[in-house]
């Protein structure tokens, strides 16, 4: 049975940023983990052969599953090809949302890709308190904001405004506009 090394830069790059992730010193990981500071020094190098028991260690004394220090991390591009991404339809008006992404719990945003037609209106109600919404029109023209003060706005226009108000979506003719969702 063959048997492959373990993937020792991923490993040292998964140290480095878990250490640096939890704000805590190379000695005081290893005292954490029951290591020699030689030991962990050569594992964030690159170097050495650690055992299981050993990241096992590393990764109790750092908070995080054993996973986080052997894999790989995601790419950090992605790509949502057009048509793709669950789209989200309104029940009253022309007007569908593909959900692009969402934030992690650091961000708090969301962005989507708006299509809207003619026709009924989108009235929203209002989000979270300290939402604000970000569109920026790519196609067609749009009268959106808050119920109170909406905007016409067109092809390259940007609007902001609190979305934590009630506030509408309105295609004066066929558009598409992206929406990034911000949560504060």
């Amino acid at each position: 049975m063959q048997q492959s090394a373990p993937p020792l830069a991923v490993i040292a790059a998964a140290l480095r940023r878990e250490r640096d992730r939890a704000g805590i010193s190379l000695t005081e990981l290893a005292r954490r983990a029951g290591l020699a500071k030689s030991t962990l020094s050569q594992l964030e190098a690159g170097t050495g052969n650690p055992s299981i028991e050993t990241l096992w260690a590393l990764g109790v004394a750092l908070g995080i599953p054993f996973s986080r220090l052997v894999e790989p991390p995601p790419s950090p591009v992605r790509v949502v090809r057009a048509g793709e991404g669950p789209r989200l339809r309104s029940d009253h008006a022309d007007f569908v949302a593909t959900l692009l992404a969402t934030g992690s719990p650091n961000t708090r945003r969301d962005i989507y890709v708006m299509e809207l037609e003619p026709g009924e209106p989108r009235e929203a109600e209002a989000h979270i308190p300290g939402s604000i919404e970000h569109i920026v029109v790519s196609s067609g023209r749009i009268r959106t904001g808050p119920v109170e003060e909406p905007v016409e706005v067109g092809p390259g226009d940007y609007v902001t405004f609190p979305g934590d108000v009630p506030h509408r979506y309105e295609a004066l003719e066929p558009s598409r506009a992206v929406l990034i969702m911000e949560h504060r």
